[in-house]
């Protein structure tokens, strides 16, 4: 099955526009390469740097509208010169070899692993492994938001808790809070695609039974001590009502997929329903941790 690749040129400034964009549009998958052959030394736990200048790849449905996409794109990121766009097909199997290729395992706070399935783990009692392979949603743990949630469930007790991952996307938190001890866990995602995900990787993972699947609005989706959000900032400001109510009194919650310039439009959101709301930034991009009131 041929798929339809969007490649972007852009500055490592212009990115997070142009990401978030992508994301709005409905790409499936985007990988990041040097456009300038620049090296970049080894980073440290949790990082993603970025080259001055890159390509971004934007993986589509081969069907998919290439007009209405540059349009979009376009509306959204005014200031990008369609010089820099370009589109082609590719077959299934490039995007996945490429990927595979450069995905190396990485550590989240201090016990937390993400491995892809070509390499195996080191024997160490203390490590908690993900294994997660290349799939069509967003979540890998290469991005900086991702990293940040990953990060913030690593540092909490998680024995025995329920948690909520609410636009689960691959299903990697989900899963890393049920590997770090928590007992259940819902992933919520209005992408079917992310829930087939979000299942594989779940049962890679050996923690299926644990996982429940659901769309936005079932009434199973109940409450919970610990909720994490990682979707873009409009969406967290709409869902704050119902992402309030899915948190126990005294309950932490995690929110990411905001710029920084976007942050105290969501902090204005959740601040009557959250106490303690810090901001914590990597990158372009910032995480927002609270407590619920009550």
């Amino acid at each position: 099955m041929p798929w339809l690749e969007l490649s972007i040129r852009c500055t490592r400034r212009d990115w997070p526009r142009i990401e978030s964009a992508l994301e709005e549009i409905g790409a499936l998958s985007v990988t990041l390469l040097d456009a300038q052959d620049e090296a970049i030394l080894e980073p440290g736990p949790g990082e993603t740097p970025l080259w001055r200048e890159l390509t971004a790849n934007a993986l589509f449905d081969g069907g998919a509208d290439r007009r209405g996409i540059g349009a979009l794109l376009q509306e959204m990121v005014p200031s990008l010169d369609p010089a820099q766009v370009a589109f082609r097909e590719v077959a299934d199997a490039d995007w996945t070899r490429a990927w595979m290729d450069q995905y190396q395992p990485m550590r989240f706070g201090r016990r937390l692993w993400i491995y892809p399935s070509t390499i195996a783990p080191p024997e160490d009692a203390d490590a908690v492994v993900v294994r997660l392979d290349p799939g069509l949603a967003f979540g890998t743990g290469t991005h900086p938001t991702t990293a940040l949630c990953l990060a913030w469930l690593d540092g909490l007790d998680l024995a025995g808790a329920s948690v909520l991952d609410y636009g689960c996307g691959s299903g990697v938190l989900a899963v890393a809070a049920l590997k770090l001890g928590a007992a259940r866990a819902l992933g919520v995602d209005n992408d079917p695609q992310a829930l087939v995900a979000s299942a594989d990787n779940a049962q890679r993972n050996a923690v299926a039974p644990l996982l429940t699947l659901l769309e936005p609005g079932d009434a199973r989706i109940g409450r919970h001590p610990v909720v994490v959000a990682n979707i873009l900032a409009g969406a967290l400001v709409a869902l704050a009502p119902q992402l309030a109510a899915a948190c126990t009194a005294g309950g932490r919650i995690a929110l990411s997929g905001i710029l920084c310039d976007q942050a105290d439009e969501v902090l204005a959101a959740y601040a009557p329903d959250f106490d303690g709301l810090v901001v914590e930034t990597l990158e372009d991009w910032v995480r927002i941790t609270g407590t619920r009131k009550g």
